[in-house]
C-alpha cells in the first residue's frame, strides 16, 4: 500500500518484553498497536523492558517489531529521582535516536516515559506525530504535576508542531491540534438490535472492571443494598479481580447479601456480553478514568449506564440523556437514580446509550488510525 508510514516509533511505558521469541505487553496495548504497525511498513518502540508491577500480557500479533531500550523510571521517592537523574542522559540519547529514524512519532501519554517525550519531541518540528492521552483530559480535575505537564506541552500547537494529539471527550475551547477519539472493544458485525426491557422486574446491574478503590466495587454493592431496603428489587452481576476482592466477600458474608451480589471474577468478553445483553445497567461509580471501557460496553448492548461525572462520562452520556448521573455519595446516588428511575422512559434512554455507542466501532477506530498515520484524520465524534 502506497500510502503506509514507512517507519513508525512508538513512545510508551508499557514494557516491551522479549519472550520466547516474541516481544510481549500488556494485552489491550497489544491489541491497538497491532493496529498501527498494520500501517506501517517498519515499526520500533521505545519502551522498559522490565515494569516493577505484573501486568496482563500477550504476544504482538506483528512479528517485524524492533525496540530501543530505556530503563524503567519513576519519580515517587528520594532514590527513584536519583536514579531518574543518573538515566536521564541515556534515556534522552534513545528518544533522540529513535525519533531521528522515524517517519512518524506516535506517544502514549499520560507517562513518566512520555513525559520527557514531550520535551524531546520539540526538537522534531518538521516530523508527522500523534500522541494518544489515554487518560483524564479534564481540565478542571485534579490531576497529578507530571500529567499537569504533558498537557500543557501537548495543548500548545508551538510545541506541538504537525502533532495530533487524540483525547477521550469533545472538550470546549480546546486548541486546533486537539482531536476527540474514541476507543472501542466490538466490531460492526458485534451490533444487535435495540430490544426494550421490563424495568418494573428484578433489576439487574452489571460491574465489569478491575476491584481497586478506584472503581468503588464496595460503594457499587452498597447501591444494589440500599435498592433492596428501599423496595426495589435488584441484584448485582459482578466481574472483575483485585485487591478489594477479600474485602468485597467479607463485606458480602457479613451482611449476607449472597442473594443480591454474584461475584463471577475474570471472565471472557463473551461471557460479559451475555451478562450484558440481560442486564437493565451498567455501572461505574468510580474515582477517575481515562476511556471508561466499561461504559461504553454496556450502552453497546442497550445497558444504560449508572455512573459518575468522571473524565468524558457525561459527554458519553449526553449529560444524562442516555445514561443516568450520580454523586459518589451513597445517599445522594440513591435518591437520584429511583428519581430518574421513577420519573423516565428508561428504554428510550436505552436505546440512545445503543445507538450513540454502536457508532464507535473496532473498524471505525482502525480506519481513525489509518487515516492519522496518513495524515487525513478528521474527528467525527
Amino acid at each position: 500500500m502506497n500510502n503506509k508510514t514507512k517507519k513508525l516509533l512508538i513512545i510508551s511505558l508499557a514494557p516491551t518484553i522479549l519472550k520466547a521469541g516474541k516481544y510481549w505487553s500488556y494485552s489491550p496495548y497489544v491489541n491497538e498497536m497491532d493496529l498501527w504497525f498494520k500501517y506501517a511498513d517498519q515499526q520500533r518502540i521505545l519502551s522498559p523492558f522490565t515494569y516493577p508491577e505484573e501486568v496482563l500480557m500477550k504476544p504482538f500479533g506483528t512479528k517485524t517489531i524492533e525496540r530501543y531500550y530505556i530503563p524503567f523510571f519513576a519519580f515517587n521517592s528520594f532514590f527513584n529521582i536519583l536514579k531518574a537523574i543518573v538515566f536521564m542522559p541515556f534515556i534522552v540519547f534513545q528518544m533522540i535516536r529513535a525519533m531521528a529514524w522515524a517517519d512518524h512519532i506516535h506517544l502514549r501519554c499520560p507517562a513518566n516515559v512520555s513525559l520527557i517525550a514531550c520535551f524531546v519531541q520539540i526538537l522534531f518540528p518538521w516530523k508527522e506525530k500523534s500522541t494518544k492521552y489515554a487518560g483524564n483530559w479534564d481540565p478542571n480535575s485534579n490531576q497529578p504535576v507530571a500529567y499537569r505537564m504533558q498537557q500543557s506541552i501537548l495543548r500548545h500547537p508551538f510545541f506541538t508542531r504537525n502533532m495530533k494529539v487524540l483525547v477521550y471527550g469533545d472538550w470546549p475551547g480546546e486548541t486546533s491540534n486537539i482531536h476527540p477519539f474514541i476507543s472501542a472493544t466490538y466490531y460492526d458485525t458485534e451490533k444487535v438490535p435495540f430490544i426494550p426491557k421490563n424495568y418494573t422486574q428484578e433489576l439487574v446491574f452489571v460491574f465489569a472492571g478491575m476491584l481497586v478503590p478506584g472503581k468503588r466495587p464496595l460503594l457499587t454493592i452498597q447501591f444494589i443494598e440500599q435498592l433492596n431496603a428501599r423496595g426495589i428489587p435488584a441484584r448485582l452481576e459482578l466481574f472483575g479481580d483485585g485487591p478489594l476482592m477479600a474485602d468485597v466477600r467479607a463485606y458480602i458474608t457479613a451482611l449476607r447479601l449472597e442473594q443480591q451480589i454474584s461475584i463471577h471474577g475474570n471472565q471472557d468478553k463473551t461471557v460479559v456480553k451475555a451478562a450484558l445483553l440481560k442486564a437493565h445497567f451498567n455501572i461505574l461509580l468510580s474515582k477517575s478514568e481515562g476511556w471508561p471501557k466499561a461504559v461504553a460496553e454496556g450502552m453497546f448492548y442497550g445497558c444504560l449506564p449508572v455512573t459518575t461525572t468522571v473524565s468524558c462520562v457525561s459527554w458519553m452520556v449526553g449529560e444524562g440523556q442516555r445514561g443516568i448521573i450520580v454523586e459518589p455519595s451513597l445517599e445522594q446516588a440513591v435518591d437520584y437514580f429511583i428519581e430518574v428511575f421513577t420519573a423516565s422512559d428508561l428504554n428510550i434512554m436505552a436505546e440512545a446509550a445503543l445507538n450513540w455507542s454502536q457508532l464507535y466501532t473496532y473498524d471505525r477506530m482502525e480506519a481513525d488510525i489509518k487515516s492519522v498515520l496518513e495524515g487525513t484524520f478528521v474527528s467525527k465524534v
